[in-house]
């Protein structure tokens, strides 16, 4: 296959109706955003049949094979080497770092405790966002986010008790390389359809998951159950695939500041996925966060960055 180059990156941003590409954007990034709030039950659900680290390699293998066989099928040819670098970010942050972190961590902790975790990615996302790429939110922009972010990250912890685990080292590690890996995967999508970014970076990994996936399936025991494959499965195909084709692009649609922020209501919809399929108690507190969340969401929308 031969290097991809600037000349076939897709041209439909550049000639769309601006109100029509930031709300494509907008449900696009919010699918993504509904994809990934179901990655904790899920993990949960997984790691009833798996050991963590063979949970976090098998499903790194599984969606490799899945965007590999769309890249083949498509013959779509190979990025240009000097996007291989930024690949490389994506695949540290998205494919290994951020599943193995929060998988770890969902060993001993409850997926209202992880949450915080994802309550804190927006505002961390957009502020490596503004050092790497140089964008400058307004002060409106970055008073809602922190405000978001602070009802968000206050529910969680209320939702856990208020303790602190030995997971929370886990769990901020997850959000730095995350975070990383978000703004990078968002910079790229401008170049390149944004399920190729994902796609490339989890074929990338392929060398490193394939025999980490075989030495710990030798090593963990495993108990197939229906709970434990249904996980095994979401993560691979929905959250480590699918999920983030369609958050980057919307990404690259209405920019990455914007759409981090749509993530606050990501913990929200965690907490009811974890009561329908996890049987956790939901607090009286939740609706009230939501609309505080809501409301923050809508002024980041609107604040010119």
């Amino acid at each position: 296959m031969r290097a991809q180059s600037s000349a076939t990156a897709p041209t439909s941003i550049a000639v769309s109706v601006p109100g029509r590409t930031g709300t494509a954007g907008t449900l696009l990034a919010a699918l993504g955003v509904t994809a990934f709030s179901l990655t904790f039950p899920a993990t949960a659900w997984g790691l009833e049949g798996f050991g963590p680290w063979a949970l976090v390699a098998v499903r790194s293998v599984l969606a490799a094979l899945i965007a590999g066989v769309c890249l083949l099928a498509l013959h779509i040819p190979v990025p240009d080497r000097r996007h291989w670098t930024g690949l490389a970010v994506v695949a540290a942050g998205v494919v290994v770092g951020f599943p193995l972190l929060t998988t770890l961590a969902l060993q001993t902790s409850t997926t209202a405790h992880a949450a915080v975790v994802v309550g804190l990615l927006p505002l961390t996302t957009a502020l490596l966002s503004a050092l790497r790429m140089g964008t400058r939110p307004s002060r409106t922009f970055w008073t809602a986010a922190l405000a978001g972010a602070a009802a968000v990250v206050a529910f969680t912890v209320q939702q856990s008790g208020g303790a602190l685990t030995t997971a929370d080292l886990y769990l901020f590690g997850a959000l730095l390389v995350c975070a990383a890996g978000y703004t990078e995967g968002g910079r790229l999508a401008r170049v390149m359809p944004g399920w190729q970014v994902i796609g490339w970076a989890l074929v990338l990994c392929l060398p490193l998951t394939v025999p980490a996936a075989a030495l710990a399936l030798s090593y963990e025991p495993v108990r197939l159950t229906a709970h434990s494959v249904a996980g095994l499965l979401w993560v691979a195909a929905g959250s480590q695939f699918l999920g983030l084709v369609v958050w980057y692009r919307g990404m690259a649609a209405i920019g990455i500041p914007k759409a981090s922020q749509l993530q606050l209501a990501q913990p929200l919809l965690t907490l009811v996925w974890s009561v329908l399929l996890l049987g956790e108690h939901l607090t009286v507190a939740a609706p009230l966060t939501a609309a505080a969340v809501l409301v923050c969401i809508a002024v980041t929308q609107r604040a010119r960055g």
